[in-house]
C-alpha cells in the first residue's frame, strides 16, 4: 500500500513516514474496498452474480484503482452476456495497470476471434429489436428473435428474462417456469427472476381445498374424505353403514334400468357428438398448424428482408485496408485504441487508423453498434485533444505554405476533434475562400462570429465575410 500523497510505501502506522500525511481513513477505505471484493468472490462461488455485481461496484466506488475488482466485474458481466460492459471494465483496468494485468489476456482472446465478437454485437442488436417489438406488442416476432439469440448465447440473462416475461404475458406458465429456472441456474439470487418465478408458481399451484364444510349429525354418518387426483377433487364418504340385502337388490335393479336408459338416451348421442367433436378438433388443429406455419414463414421472410437490408448497409460502410481486405469500423477503432495504449505520444498512428472511418462525404463517422459507439467515445475522450493539436499543426503548416487543398481536410479534422479551437475554424474558412469554395467559406466565417465572439478571429471573420458579401 502506497501513500496517496507522496507515493511512499506505508507502514502499520496511521501516518505516512515519508510526508507525514494522515492515512488512517485512507487505509480503512482501501480495506473496505477489498472486503467488498472478497464478498463478491464468495457470491460468485455460489453463482449469486447479481449480488456480486453490487459488491464489486461498491468496491470500485471506494477504490477506482482496484484492478482485481474491475477484472472480476468484467468476468461477471461477460458470464451473463453483457459483453460491452465487460470490455469497458477490462479496458479501464488495462489503462490503470498495463503490465502484469490479466485484463490484457481477456482483451486479446476477444480480439483474436472477431467472428465471435461480431456475433455478440448482433445478439445485442437483436435484443434491442426484440425490446422494440415488445413495445409495439409484436410478441410473436420478439419471441422468434429471442430464441435465435439464446440459441447462440444461452447465458444471455436479459434475453432469457425478456422471453420469460413474454411467456408470462401470454399465460404460458410452464414455458415461463422453464426459462426462469435456466435464469436462476446462471444467477441463483437474481431478484427479478425470483419475483417472476414466485408469480409463475402461484399460477401453477393454486391453493387447494383441503376440507369440505358441512353439518354433522349425531352419528357422524356424513363425514367425508377429500383428496386430489390430477386436476380433480374427489370427495368420498366414510363410516357409512352397509345397506340391507333387499335394499341392495332393489338398488341394483334400479341401477340396471337407469343404465339402459342412459345408454339409449345419453351415451349413444354423446358418442356421436364425441366423434363429430374429434373431427372438428382435428380440422381446427390442421387450420391452426397452417396459420402457425404461415406466421413462421412471414417471420422468416421479414427476417430475410431485414438481413438483406443490413447486408447492403454494411457493404456501403465497409472499409478497405490494402491487401488485407475489408475491416469493420469496430476493428478500426480497436486498432486505434491498441496503438494509443501502446504509445500515447505517437498520435500520428492513431490518426492514420481513424481516418479509415471517414466516408466519402467527409467526417461523418459510421455508427455501427452500441459497442462501437462506446469504444469510439472512450478513445476520443482520451485522445481527442491530441488529435486536434496534431491535425491543426499539419493543416496550419499547409496553409502557411499556401497548399490550401491539403490544409482543408486537416483543419476540418482539427475542428471536429476540438470544437473550442476557433483558430482552426477561422483558418478553415480562409482555406475554403482560397480554394474557391465561397459558400463554405461564408458559412464557416459565420460560425466563427457566432461561437467565438470577442476574439481576434471573430473580428477578422466579420471583415472577410463583409468583403465577400460586397463582391
Amino acid at each position: 500500500m502506497i501513500c496517496y500523497k507522496c507515493g511512499c510505501t506505508l507502514s502499520e502506522k496511521d501516518f505516512c513516514t515519508g510526508c507525514g500525511a494522515d492515512v488512517g481513513m485512507y487505509k480503512k477505505i482501501l480495506a473496505l474496498s477489498n472486503r467488498y471484493y472478497n464478498d463478491a468472490l464468495d457470491k460468485c462461488s455460489v453463482r449469486d452474480l447479481s449480488g456480486a455485481i453490487v459488491s464489486l461496484k461498491q468496491s470500485i466506488k471506494l477504490n477506482k484503482n482496484n484492478v482485481d475488482a474491475r477484472n472480476l466485474l468484467g468476468l461477471v458481466y461477460y458470464e451473463i452476456g453483457e459483453v460491452v460492459e465487460a470490455l469497458g471494465q477490462w479496458v479501464i483496468s488495462k489503462n490503470i495497470r498495463d503490465s502484469k494485468n490479466i485484463a490484457t489476456d481477456y482483451l486479446d482472446v476477444i480480439q483474436e476471434n472477431p467472428n465471435k465478437l461480431e456475433s455478440m454485437n448482433q445478439n445485442l442488436k437483436k435484443y434491442n429489436q426484440s425490446l422494440s417489438l415488445c413495445y409495439q406488442d409484436s410478441l410473436d416476432y420478439a419471441t422468434i428473435q429471442l430464441k435465435k439469440i439464446l440459441s447462440m448465447a444461452p447465458k444471455y440473462l436479459r434475453a432469457r428474462q425478456l422471453l420469460a416475461l413474454i411467456y408470462i404475458k401470454g399465460e404460458e406458465w410452464d414455458k415461463a417456469k422453464i426459462e426462469l429456472d435456466k435464469c436462476l441456474a446462471i444467477d441463483t439470487k437474481n431478484t427479478m427472476c425470483l419475483r417472476m418465478l414466485h408469480e409463475v408458481d402461484t399460477m401453477l399451484n393454486p391453493v387447494e381445498v383441503n376440507h369440505v364444510k358441512g353439518k354433522k349429525n349425531k352419528n357422524d354418518e356424513h363425514k367425508v374424505q377429500v383428496y386430489r387426483s390430477g386436476n380433480e377433487t374427489i370427495i368420498q364418504p366414510i363410516n357409512k353403514s352397509e345397506s340391507r340385502t333387499g335394499i341392495t337388490l332393489l338398488n341394483i335393479a334400479i341401477g340396471l334400468i337407469i343404465g339402459i336408459a342412459v345408454s339409449y338416451f345419453l351415451i349413444l348421442p354423446a358418442r356421436i357428438y364425441s366423434v363429430n367433436e374429434d373431427a372438428n378438433n382435428k380440422i381446427s388443429m390442421i387450420s391452426d398448424e397452417k396459420d402457425k406455419k404461415t406466421s413462421e414463414l412471414e417471420a422468416v421472410e421479414l427476417e430475410m428482408t431485414k438481413l438483406k437490408a443490413e447486408n447492403e448497409e454494411l457493404k456501403k460502410y465497409q472499409i478497405s485496408d490494402g491487401e488485407e481486405g475489408g475491416l469493420s469500423a469496430y476493428d478500426v477503432v480497436m486498432d486505434a485504441m491498441n496503438k494509443y495504449l501502446e504509445n500515447t505520444e505517437d498520435i500520428a498512428r492513431v490518426a492514420e487508423s481513424l481516418e479509415k472511418l471517414e466516408t466519402p462525404a467527409g467526417l461523418d463517422i459510421v455508427n455501427k453498434s452500441e459497442a462501437f459507439n462506446t469504444m469510439y467515445s472512450r478513445l476520443i475522450e482520451r485522445a481527442g485533444s491530441q488529435l486536434a493539436s496534431f491535425y491543426f499543426s499539419r493543416g496550419y503548416d499547409s496553409y502557411q505554405s499556401e497548399d490550401y487543398e491539403a490544409a482543408v481536410p486537416n483543419l476540418e479534422r482539427a475542428y471536429y476533434y476540438d470544437k473550442s479551437n476557433g483558430d482552426a475554424l477561422f483558418y478553415l474558412g480562409n482555406a475554403y475562400r482560397r480554394t474557391g469554395q465561397d459558400d463554405l467559406a461564408k458559412q464557416t466565417y459565420a460560425n466563427v462570429i457566432d461561437h467565438f465572439q470577442g476574439t481576434e478571429s471573430a473580428s477578422k471573420a466579420e471583415i472577410y465575410l463583409a468583403e465577400m458579401n460586397n463582391e
